[in-house]
């Protein structure tokens, strides 16, 4: 005769078939998970194998960052330093802003940064600090909070040379890459400039022999603003002579020159250098020559590359730009929205300014300290923000 537990262990199998049998199809899994955020995709990696080994695939990590971006599933990458404690800080929020989400804490850094860059491409956001000559270079996704330090280049020497870091996406290859560009300078020797490239797929660094252009001289190089931006699989870099880029093609592995169209250049050069954006995966660049008399400011964006065809987007403040901060366009995370430079309110808040490109309009977002007592709030400085896309690249 069956006891009641033989009984409870008979029932509770026939659930587990009857639940197997009604399993849904991998595809429809796939299709389900990849419309979710990060955050809800790393809890679900625990719930069986065959889901863990689908999350680890990279062409779900692929489907997930397509999806990611066509959604505008977008958050903000926040870079902060205490000069008092000298840690430097790496923080998220959420795209409309609210309360700060802290990634990691880097130690020991140097209370004197000439160089404070993040530059951020699928998912993925570098960041580099330093001085010029002692650099240092993080490779972070935002959505997992994993960081990784890149190894010193073969060729790095501390205070013999100038060390460029800049981001870039392989299409072709489907690939993160980090180009290095370093300068070794001596005294009364002519300064050598040598060309690496790092890539994610092996973490290590490849000398690549390969020259400037003609036209671009080591002083128009060295003098250069060493900020990029990469549309295309073309990592573009801003030199001395402003009506130039300097442009990289990740796939070729050549430079080559783009021009900038005439108006887009400062009639201030000195004091007032174009910047580089990516609007809506287009190149632009910021012209600030009117922010001071009549609060504008000129984004030109390269509509065709092929042509060099530039069309001009005028962005005006709603009050004086030395009141409102003078705060300074950034970063674009689709084609309607443009976020501006930081602005503290408070030792508990800090103001970001976004611009709609399609309504014209400002709003403002508050980003805000109250959970995150291992800060100095009296001291912290916010350098650096950017938007990011959720992804699941893993590092």
């Amino acid at each position: 005769m069956e006891t009641l537990e033989q009984r409870q262990s008979t029932i509770q199998n026939d659930r587990s078939q009857q639940r197997a049998k009604i399993s849904f199809p991998e595809e429809i899994i796939e299709e389900i998970l990849s419309r979710l955020p990060v955050k809800s995709i790393l809890r679900f990696k625990s719930v069986c194998k065959p889901w863990r080994s689908l999350i680890s695939n990279p062409s779900f990590t692929k489907l997930h960052s397509t999806r990611a971006a066509v959604n505008h599933r977008t958050a903000l990458f926040i870079s902060a330093h205490d000069p008092s404690t000298r840690k430097r800080y790496f923080l998220s929020a959420a795209h409309d802003g609210g309360s700060l989400t802290h990634l990691i804490t880097l130690d020991n850094t140097p209370t004197r940064c000439d160089i404070t860059e993040s530059q951020h491409l699928n998912g993925l956001v570098l960041f580099n600090y330093g001085d010029g000559y002692q650099n240092y270079a993080f490779v972070v996704n935002p959505s997992t909070h994993k960081v990784l330090k890149l190894p010193n280049p073969t060729n790095y020497a501390i205070g013999k040379t100038d060390i460029c870091y800049f981001f870039g996406f392989d299409e072709s290859r489907n690939e993160h890459k980090v180009l290095n560009i370093t300068t070794h300078v001596a005294p009364s020797v002519k300064p050598v400039i040598e060309i690496m490239i790092f890539s994610l797929s092996n973490y290590s660094w490849r000398k690549i022999d390969v020259e400037f252009p003609l036209i671009v001289s080591q002083f128009r190089w060295c003098y250069g603003l060493k900020r990029s931006v990469c549309v295309n699989s073309v990592i573009h870099l801003m030199l001395v002579n402003q009506k130039e880029l300097l442009a990289f093609d990740l796939r070729t592995e050549k430079f080559s020159i783009v021009k900038i169209c005439s108006d887009a250049v400062p009639h201030r050069i000195i004091c007032n250098r174009p910047h580089l954006i990516k609007v809506d995966g287009l190149l632009g660049v910021v012209c600030h020559d009117q922010m001071m008399t009549n609060n504008d400011v000129y984004v030109w964006i390269l509509q065709d590359y092929e042509n060099g065809v530039w069309v001009r987007e005028t962005i005006t403040f709603p009050k004086s730009w030395s009141v409102l901060g003078c705060p300074f366009p950034l970063d674009s995370a689709n084609m309607e929205e443009i976020i501006f430079s930081l602005n503290k309110e408070s030792k508990n808040v800090t103001g970001v300014l976004m611009y709609n490109m399609k309504s014209g309009c400002f709003k403002s977002v508050q980003l805000t300290l109250d959970n995150h007592p291992f800060l100095c709030k009296e001291h912290v400085q916010f350098q650096q923000i950017k938007w990011y896309v959720e992804s699941m690249v893993p590092l």
